[in-house]
């Protein structure tokens, strides 16, 4: 079906003052359709796509007509050959990687981001967004236990909150020696040490190469068997360093969510005048939670965090957020103000705090969660997840020839088959066997130059019954693959 080439121009050729054309309403009602059928129907789906890059390719590709289509029409393509193409991210049988499960209240205020269609940039343009994110970097930080004059701005994520908060670092140790590197740059900067743990994520290293600093230039300090960072390596990094360093410690390790010693470490740093940064993307939240926050003693003395939303709160993707001590480094390291730009007041200002200065209402659907869950509901889901890790680690535990190989500090379960070099050719044919099935989806990794079956428990509606499938399908996956190998 094709449309007219203006439909917003009444027959006399003056603009047709309409909110939505039939067309239009059609359109977005066929899409709220199919939310709700997607969701509804996710606990019968297969947890992986059942179909190839190549075949969804060509699903969606092709000649680009000259006339439009419908938009029903449109969004029941969408709908009908996405089919088969998606993982089920949002399902309690998804295991993999660190993924929130994107909560349905999240969802429905996510609907009413892009009904608004603000650019959220702007606290004068946007104050009831501003109004909502404000909100939320209020209670992410009471919730975190960190400082009440903490500033923060809403990010797509920790890769971008790290990134931030590394740059918020280089312009307070650069600005500690008369350096102004927002005006100057880094060309005849005075360099400054970096300490970062051998087994951190790739975000802040990442985040150092998009801050001009390098990711090699850093000096990696020697970890534990649970990638935390090694006191005595640490000691001898710091008095190598001849000027205050930037100090990135991390808050959840990715394949066993365990945690650097901050209690131990940051008032080390503090003596050499340097920056602390804790990577803290999904661990760092269960410092709202007082049972499980001691496992991150100390980490509110640092000088800046970097957290996800779209992990443990479960909110829709994008969203993330940067938090630090002293707004003014953050601030001074993201403005960037042109003269058609609202002036400087003295309210905080989204793009102050940001690098981007276009960007959606990303933090609206956490706004939403968080009032619905309440601090209590934060807190249980939170605590739930690290019991059931728990669980799958017991459970696999007990089978023979299966192996645990961390202990449990949260959400994070690193599994493996056999050993030595014919045990890494199990545990791939094991995940092979388990995500063929489609029951469940954990994913993969490497850790102690071993390779892993990684699971994630983090989807807000997992419950023993999700976890208890995926460790039977484990089970079953491992009894299978020796069966086969010895037949």
């Amino acid at each position: 079906m094709t449309v007219m080439k203006n439909i917003y121009t009444s027959k006399d050729g003056d603009s047709a003052l309409q909110g939505l054309t039939a067309d239009e309403i059609r359109a977005m009602e066929t899409a709220f359709e199919g939310a709700m059928e997607y969701r509804r129907s996710l606990p019968e789906r297969n947890a992986r796509p059942t179909i190839s890059l190549d075949e969804a390719a060509a699903r969606f590709q092709g000649v680009l007509t000259d006339d439009g289509i419908a938009g029903r029409d449109v969004i029941q393509h969408m709908i009908s050959n996405a089919d088969g193409g998606l993982h089920q991210m949002s399902a309690p049988s998804f295991f993999a990687y660190v993924l929130g499960a994107s909560h349905p209240v999240g969802v429905a205020a996510d609907i009413l981001v892009s009904a608004w269609g603000q650019n959220a940039g702007s606290a004068y343009e946007t104050p009831a967004v501003t109004g909502m994110e404000r909100a939320v970097c209020d209670w992410v930080i009471e919730l975190l236990g960190l400082p009440a004059e903490c500033g923060a701005g809403i990010v797509t994520g920790a890769t971008v909150a790290n990134t931030e908060g590394v740059m918020a670092a280089r312009h307070s140790l650069l600005a500690a020696k008369g350096w102004d590197v927002e005006a100057k740059g880094l060309f005849g900067a005075p360099a400054f040490p970096v300490l970062i743990g051998a087994d951190a994520h790739s975000a802040p290293f990442a985040a150092l190469r998009y801050a001009g600093i390098g990711a090699e230039t850093v000096r990696k300090v020697a970890t534990d068997s649970e990638g935390r960072i090694d006191v005595r390596d640490f000691e001898k990094a710091l008095d190598e360093c001849s000027e205050p360093p930037l100090v990135i410690l991390q808050a959840g390790q990715i394949n066993t969510g365990g945690f650097d010693p901050f209690s131990e470490l940051i008032p080390k740093v503090r003596e050499k005048g340097g920056w602390v940064h804790v990577d803290g993307a999904f661990g760092l939240w269960l410092a709202a939670v007082p049972e499980l926050a001691d496992r991150l003693e100390g980490v509110a003395d640092a000088d800046s965090w970097a957290v996800d939303l779209h992990k443990w709160l479960n909110a829709p993707f994008d969203a993330g957020m940067v938090i630090v001590r002293d707004r003014a480094p953050l601030v001074a390291s993201m403005s960037a103000r042109g003269a058609y730009l609202p002036d400087t007041t003295k309210h905080w200002e989204p793009a102050d705090s940001t690098l981007e200065l276009s960007r959606r209402a990303r933090g609206v659907p956490s706004y939403a969660i968080l009032r619905h869950l309440g601090k209590s509901g934060v807190r249980e889901m939170i605590s739930r997840h690290c019991s059931l890790a728990e669980r799958v680690a017991s459970t696999l535990s007990k089978e023979s020839g299966l192996q645990v190989l961390n202990e449990v500090h949260s959400n994070q379960v690193a599994i493996a088959c056999g050993e030595g070099a014919e045990g890494d050719t199990l545990t791939k044919k094991v995940l092979e066997r388990v995500q063929e099935r489609g029951k469940v989806y954990p994913s993969h990794g490497v850790w102690q130059d071993r390779y892993i079956i990684r699971v994630s428990v983090i989807g807000y509606a997992m419950t023993e019954n999700s976890v208890d499938l995926l460790t039977s399908e484990i089970i079953e996956a491992w009894r299978w693959v020796q069966e086969t190998s010895s037949a």
